[in-house]
């Protein structure tokens, strides 16, 4: 599928340019069709509910294709913070290290649980500076959201394998737009919410758990989904099921029900065509926004994410607004973010408002 077949597929992109996937894509037709029926369903009795119920098992399946594990490695969860919090919650107390400005979902969940080493994290060294032989684990996002800083992941491996650490890495701001390669990183634990890059519908996320990690996995919440189907629902001893599904979340029916369009949609793309696309329209909008004066935030590998320094963002986020383009002007930044179905007509746009 080319990008302008992509693009097709999202009804907001005829009158927007939207480069704020870094908060929330667009729906994606197939998407939101799969949403409608179910919702038509609803409204007019005819809905199979056991149908609905097993969008979360079928998604389940879809993931671990898309991301190449076995599903019987992966749990169905609701938020990034409810599968950290389910890795926190099953290891003993422990020295963890995080990132200073790392989002709350993928820092709190470790402060409640563990002693955390906050870490100004200028560049991939800086975490590796903070490893020791004393550090259980380090919590990491791929892409980080506030700057679309992109840590080098195979690095982090090595280095936690040096000192016997554990990694856990969040994906939400990079699967769908980047290409993760499973077997260069080899995760002890890997999560995503899927409502960014992924497109799905909010409230579907992921834990997947390295196959020799996966036993270890409490869930925080044991319900009717955390027993090996076919599920009872009434009475009888807390059996937990072999495998990951034993931290499932009851699941949201209609969020999943989106997500197994959504990922049905994006496993016919090809990962590495995608990240060349995205990546080369954030560095063609960082070439040219430098041009002008502008400074990138940060250093490093560029992802999918473009942020640049400035003392005008209310006004830029004034002209965004005006001219319809989607994207974020908050503090001292403005962030673009660029998935397949985007353009350079796209970066133009922006560019045009950033010279005003």
């Amino acid at each position: 599928m080319t990008p302008g077949e992509f693009r097709a597929l999202f009804p907001a992109l005829a009158d927007q340019v939207w480069l704020d996937t870094p908060g929330a894509p667009p729906g994606a037709a197939p998407v939101v069709s799969a949403l409608w029926e179910a919702l038509d369903s609803w409204s007019s009795g005819t809905f199979d509910w056991l149908a609905w119920d097993g969008a979360s098992a079928r998604a389940r399946s879809l993931f671990a294709d898309y991301v190449g594990v076995p599903s019987s490695t992966v749990a169905a969860v609701s938020s990034l913070a409810e599968a950290a919090a389910t890795v926190a919650n099953s290891l003993p107390r422990s020295k963890v290290v995080v990132a200073e400005e790392e989002f709350r979902s993928n820092r709190y969940p470790w402060l409640a649980r563990h002693d955390v080493v906050s870490v100004p994290a200028r560049g991939v060294e800086d975490l590796i500076a903070a490893l020791d032989p004393e550090v259980a684990l380090l919590a990491v996002s791929e892409v980080t959201s506030r700057e679309g800083q992109r840590f080098d992941l195979p690095a982090l491996r090595a280095a936690t394998d040096e000192v016997g650490a554990r990694l856990f890495v969040n994906l939400t701001q990079s699967l769908g737009a980047l290409h993760f390669d499973y077997a260069a990183v080899r995760p002890d634990y890997l999560a995503v919410h899927g409502y960014k890059w992924l497109l799905c519908p909010r409230g579907t996320a992921w834990l997947v758990a390295r196959p020799d990690r996966a036993a270890e996995l409490t869930p925080l919440a044991p319900g009717w989904k955390s027993t090996s189907p076919p599920h009872g629902y009434f009475g009888g001893p807390l059996e937990l099921a072999a495998e990951a599904s034993r931290c499932d979340a009851s699941p949201a029916w209609f969020s999943w029900v989106g997500a197994c369009a959504a990922l049905t949609l994006l496993s016919s793309l090809d990962p590495a065509a995608v990240e060349r696309h995205v990546v080369g329209l954030a560095g063609m909008l960082l070439d040219e926004a430098q041009a002008q004066g502008y400074r990138r935030v940060t250093d490093g590998p560029l992802s999918q994410i473009a942020v640049v320094a400035t003392d005008r963002a209310p006004e830029l986020a004034a002209e965004l607004t005006k001219a319809r383009v989607r994207a974020t002007a908050l503090g001292d930044r403005v962030r673009f973010g660029f998935h397949y179905f985007n353009t350079e007509e796209d970066v133009a746009a922006a560019v045009r408002i950033l010279a005003r």
